[in-house]
């Protein structure tokens, strides 16, 4: 017998709400921690060699499974899903499992962060399964820095094929999303910008996070957005635009002359954890609930022995009901003294 906690007595269907008054909305979906990218900050080459030992085709979820924690968690009032990794179109059948996520009732979004290297070849077939849109990674539109900054493994060209042929597909609007780095990358943003002025992409510039321990974070490497937008103000005068539904991560600006739209995520100067709505699913069945975590709930085990969809559903509203992460809004009161936190390495839990 399971000894699942029972759920709460609150209506399933009004969905859980946590410790700070959150909504569970939004569910990503690691398929796997491998990618064809070394990006220093998400994925060392020195620490993820030849010789690390990535999870193994049993050790991960099945598509059965994902499928099925999702529609479980669309019960519970999440209505975006989105397919991450490590690099998500490394998995085989990756439409067909879009095709089953697609047919869940009730999903209003369902979108794929990927860093576009194979996007050209599957776009298409992702659009006719039923995706919505794509999140490509481009850290700089500088071939040889890109190059360096994807560990050696990325071509550029290669990427912008793949960003238009999801707009080709249909997959819009395409989000473009750029890591920036003091003394690495930040003065590659206005040229960045530019590219997709008019285009109909947003790009959206992230300030560097200290999401894992492996990937050197330091606070003086982090360009705040308001210094960015600033720069960016004095190029293109920017305007403010409302989020497009609670507990958006980007703040959201346009350009006064209708060239578009950009966005900021500044987790660190400006944390949003009091609105976020976020869950993850990693590729070996553990449900994270912050992507600064250092503990999740493994669900594996329990789809393998036989727990009932009842069981798995009131383990997930439980889990969320006794939610209080907001790891970004107590960052800065970490003292020297305190021990850091081993926290998940992002590419476990999806970015």
């Amino acid at each position: 017998m399971s000894s699942l906690p029972p759920a709460s007595e609150a209506p399933v269907s009004s969905g859980p709400v946590d410790k700070l008054k959150r909504p569970m909305r939004d569910l990503r979906i690691s398929l796997l921690d491998q990618c064809n990218f070394r990006c220093p900050y998400c994925m060392p080459e020195s620490t993820y060699n030849e010789d690390y030992q990535f999870l193994r085709r049993q050790q991960r979820l099945s598509h059965d499974e994902i499928v099925r924690i999702a529609g479980i968690a669309v019960s519970l009032g999440v209505n975006k899903l989105r397919l991450t990794g490590g690099e998500p179109l490394l998995e085989k059948n990756v439409p067909a499992l879009v095709a089953r996520l697609r047919a869940l009732p009730d999903v209003e979004d369902l979108a794929l962060t990927t860093n576009g290297t194979l996007l050209k070849r599957y776009a298409q077939a992702l659009a006719d399964a039923g995706l919505d849109r794509v999140t490509v990674s481009l850290d700089s539109l500088d071939a040889e820095l890109f190059h360096r900054m994807s560990g050696g493994r990325g071509e550029l060209d290669t990427v912008l094929a793949g960003i238009d042929a999801a707009a080709a597909a249909g997959l819009t609007p395409v989000k473009i999303n750029a890591v920036v780095q003091r003394g690495v990358n930040e003065h590659t943003v206005l040229d960045l910008l530019e590219r997709f002025r008019g285009s109909g992409h947003i790009v959206r510039l992230i300030e560097f996070m200290d999401v894992g321990n492996r990937n050197g974070w330091r606070l003086d490497q982090v360009v705040p957005s308001r210094e960015l937008l600033a720069a960016i103000h004095a190029r293109w005068p920017l305007a403010p635009v409302d989020p497009n539904y609670a507990g958006e991560v980007a703040s959201r600006y346009r350009y006064a002359d209708g060239g578009g739209e950009i966005g900021f995520i500044s987790s660190v100067t400006e944390p949003f954890c009091g609105n976020c709505s976020r869950a993850r699913l990693s590729a070996d069945g553990v449900l994270y609930t912050c992507l600064f975590a250092t503990v999740g709930t493994p669900l594996r085990e329990l789809l393998r022995n036989g727990a009932s969809d009842d069981e798995l559903r009131a383990l997930l509203q439980n889990v969320w009901l006794r939610r209080n992460d907001r790891y970004s809004e107590l960052r800065g009161r970490e003292t020297v003294t305190e021990a850091p936190l081993r926290k998940v390495e992002m590419y476990r839990m999806g970015g």
